[in-house]
């Protein structure tokens, strides 16, 4: 199965920390990503910004005065998907912290994450949707080589 055609601008914003965050995203990586989650071809800019502008995005477009992780803008799904990926990468790098994960493989999770966004996938609507879009975001990166996202909140819990 031929992979979607993909044309990627691949940004960076000037911050404090900036080359960690373009190690962690070389574009054959980037786009290996994106590809292998679309389902038909697309003209997408990922740009990868600090607190300041992540924050000052998501209260001017969606009305949360905070920055958060990856926030897309989809322009058109057909006749081909067309959309900007925003990642914030202090609030990447301190999700992946937390996590205890590499920070290529967060960001990996949130490129696939956002680029499903920009076909259509939706996690806010019900909680049918959010099911279906992480088993859509677990399938993808396991084709990636990726490890499942959300295997930490699906283990059964321990009584007691």
């Amino acid at each position: 199965m031929a992979l979607p055609a993909l044309t990627l601008s691949l940004q960076f914003a000037r911050f404090d920390g900036v080359t960690e965050h373009r190690a962690a995203l070389p574009r054959a990586f980037v786009a290996r990503c994106l590809r292998r989650a679309l389902d038909g071809d697309a003209e997408l800019t990922v740009r990868i910004v600090d607190a300041e502008e992540g924050q000052a995005l998501n209260r001017d477009y969606r009305g949360r005065d905070y920055a958060t992780n990856v926030l897309t803008f989809d322009y058109a799904q057909e006749p081909l998907v067309m959309a900007d990926l925003v990642l914030c990468a202090p609030v990447v790098a301190a999700e992946a912290k937390q996590m205890k994960k590499p920070l290529a493989e967060h960001y990996a999770h949130l490129l696939v994450h956002g680029a499903l966004h920009a076909q259509g996938w939706d996690h806010e609507t019900s909680e049918a949707d959010a099911e279906a879009m992480e088993a859509r975001e677990t399938e993808v990166l396991a084709a990636l080589g990726q490890p499942d996202p959300y295997a930490r909140s699906r283990r059964p819990r321990k009584p007691g």
